[in-house]
């Protein structure tokens, strides 16, 4: 493989989003199957609205932060302009995992191809950002919550934390396992105490539950509940079974209709297990030895136990994929790795063609081929999971803080 520099890689992955750009803008004007994802519409359309003086949530199916809106007002004079920012943020989040993986000790040359092959090159990712997915913006944040977090910027994580748990709840999950992570180790009588309330940790919380706390209160005092029904509580209890790779995708269809309601509103309650697995009992099992593996670890869990999985949603968790490579046995062993991609790659397929039977063939492929299908994704998932977690098992842990993400040298360069 030729020799890497991260300026190299920006240049060849700001091209490769360009080529889809503009592939993207020659598809909308001459196919009948649109390049642009449908969400950019409702997106550009409640910027539209809100350019009008009117609100957001009059474009129906807006399900996110008026901040959004905001940001994509230059859409309304130039339609495009945002697939250009969600491409640009892919490319700030991808230099920001070449600088924490560096802060890891990786060698240069893996840390960029690392960064290469899960997200700058990726070729999904590309195609996500330049359709019209908003998860490139989440994806900075995210990485730069774990950068602050490394290199010991408490208020400035606590922050980040706030404004991207405002921008999609999920993050809110990452705060345990930063505070379990901050944890200092020591023998010494009444040190346990000390070490749970220390001054760091409550400046991340401060600094976290006040910038969460000022934007949903501005948000509110200008868009009333309309605000916290559609970015917060509508997540909670969507019945949402179109495009959906979830294990509960067929439950939630029958549930929908008025001839399979259900009393038990068990869409209400599958965010618990979920919440235990992703926010409490990854946490304790991983934050100290690798936070970042950790955070990669609680993503997926999460996204892999969530009643609603689309495609946008892998985006979450690939733009940490980086950070388990270095000690994934998934790496050290290329048939695990391949046999873990393959059933990754292919129980989505096997539910793509089911869903491409229903959609445009009119068969109803519900019970058993989607039904099936959901559950043998979610059995991969599992799978890789424990992989990841046992490895994550594997890391050295020095005085409650993992090696790997380089603390003492932060300090080093401090003193």
């Amino acid at each position: 493989m030729p020799h890497l520099t991260l300026p190299r890689l920006v240049l060849a992955s700001a091209l490769l989003r360009l080529a889809f750009f503009f592939y993207g803008l020659y598809q909308d004007a001459h196919s009948p199957l649109p390049y642009t994802d449908i969400d950019y519409h409702v997106f550009t359309q409640a910027s539209l609205a809100l350019s009008r003086g009117a609100s957001p949530y009059t474009r129906e199916t807006y399900r996110y932060t008026p901040l959004l809106a905001y940001a994509l007002l230059p859409t309304v004079h130039w339609f495009s302009f945002g697939k250009l920012l969600f491409a640009a943020a892919d490319l700030v989040a991808g230099i920001g995992i070449v600088r924490i993986l560096r802060l890891q000790h990786v060698p240069e040359q893996r840390a960029l191809r690392y960064a290469a092959a899960c997200w700058l090159l990726n070729p999904m990712v590309a195609t996500i950002s330049t359709r019209g997915s908003s998860e490139g913006l989440l994806g900075v944040l995210v990485i730069a919550l774990l950068w602050a977090a490394v290199a010991r910027r408490w208020a400035l994580a606590g922050v980040l934390l706030g404004v991207a748990t405002h921008f999609k709840i999920y993050p809110v999950i990452y705060g345990p396992a930063i505070l379990w992570w901050m944890s200092s180790d020591s023998p010494r009588p009444g040190a346990f105490l000390r070490g749970v309330v220390t001054a760091r940790r409550a400046v991340f919380l401060l600094a976290a539950a006040s910038t969460f706390t000022a934007l949903n209160a501005a948000m509110w005092t200008r868009y009333g509940a309309e605000f916290t029904q559609h970015t917060f509580r509508h997540h909670v209890a969507r019945l949402d079974h179109r495009h959906n790779f979830s294990a509960y995708n067929t439950l939630l269809h029958l549930v929908s209709s008025p001839q399979g309601h259900s009393p038990l509103p068990f869409a209400q309650y599958a965010f618990v297990p979920q919440m235990l697995l992703a926010a409490v009992l990854i946490p304790l099992a991983c934050a100290k030895r690798d936070l970042a593996a950790c955070l990669f670890a609680q993503t997926f869990a999460f996204v892999g136990w969530n009643k609603v999985v689309t495609s946008q949603y892998f985006m979450w968790y690939i733009v940490l994929l980086p950070f388990v490579l270095e000690r994934s046995s998934f790496v050290e062993r290329p048939r695990k790795g391949a046999a873990a991609v393959a059933a990754w790659v292919g129980a989505q397929a096997a539910w793509l063609a089911g869903a491409y039977r229903l959609e445009f063939g009119g068969e109803s492929t519900y019970v058993p081929w989607l039904w099936a299908a959901g559950l043998v994704f979610f059995v991969v998932n599992v799978w890789v999971l424990g992989v990841v977690v046992g490895d994550i098992g594997t890391a050295p842990v020095v005085g409650g803080e993992v090696r790997g993400v380089a603390a003492v040298e932060v300090e080093k360069k401090r003193e």
